[in-house]
């Protein structure tokens, strides 16, 4: 193994990291001092506000804006980071969008564009990361799914597909990378309290929260705290799972 920085002089890239699960984690990494880079599309001020957050911490922080379904874009954003010297050891695929409805009314480009960003996306950062992790014989990348992609959902037939294949990758780049020191796992939650939940009325919340077996939905600093643990230098025997933290919906 070529010499890796310690843990917490590493850098952690969190794409999506503007909001709700996102910002959770950028902060969770930040919290222990790491160098940290938030990405966004649009949410220019929402990214501010979280990387101030990290920088409470004295964490060195980066946000940068790229439309994830770009290969243009992604290489520019992976231009940028290797002339900051922010190159992360640990990637967390984390940006994502949601659609609920039945399948009989999803549109082609609905159907484009849920995959392009999830799934595409996923792809399109990893490959572009994941070299300079071969290189030095480590490197974490952690994929943040849905239960949904491993159990479905009626009137989620779209988003569960997308994040089934997000599990799939998740389960065979981890063979692929093994080799190279380096792991992928994927984090599913469940129902997780963010605006991902807005759709949703309180009467229809709780309902949902009723079938959960813990009573509640989740917090997404409980979301971040597994994706910091499966980031940790003796988290190296675990890969290519998929784990689902949801309150015991789903076993």
């Amino acid at each position: 193994m070529n010499e890796v920085r310690p843990f917490t002089e590493q850098t952690v890239l969190v794409t999506g990291g503007s909001r709700g699960i996102g910002s959770a984690i950028a902060e969770r990494f930040a919290s222990v001092g790491m160098n940290v880079v938030i990405h966004y599309l649009q949410s220019h001020e929402k990214a501010n506000e979280t990387a101030r957050s990290c920088m409470r911490h004295g964490a060195n922080v980066l946000t940068v804006s790229a439309d994830l379904r770009s290969r243009e874009q992604v290489m520019r954003m992976r231009d940028k980071l290797e002339s900051r010297g922010m190159m992360p050891d640990i990637l967390v695929n984390n940006a994502g969008i949601a659609h609920y409805g039945l399948l009989s009314d999803v549109t082609e480009e609905e159907w484009d564009d849920v995959m392009q960003v999830n799934l595409k996306g996923t792809f399109l950062v990893t490959q572009q990361f994941m070299q300079p992790m071969i290189r030095q014989k480590y490197g974490r990348i952690i994929n943040v799914s849905s239960v949904w992609g491993i159990s479905g959902a009626s009137c989620e037939v779209l988003y569960s597909t997308a994040k089934g294949g997000v599990n799939a990758f998740t389960k065979a780049l981890a063979k692929e990378l093994a080799p190279s020191g380096v792991t992928v796992n994927a984090v599913a939650p469940g129902a997780v309290d963010t605006e991902m939940m807005s759709g949703f009325d309180e009467q229809d919340r709780a309902a949902i929260a009723d079938g959960i077996p813990a009573g509640r939905f989740g917090q997404p600093n409980e979301i971040a705290s597994l994706v910091y643990f499966l980031a940790l230098p003796e988290s190296g025997y675990i890969t290519g799972q998929i784990i689902s933290p949801n309150g015991g919906w789903v076993t």
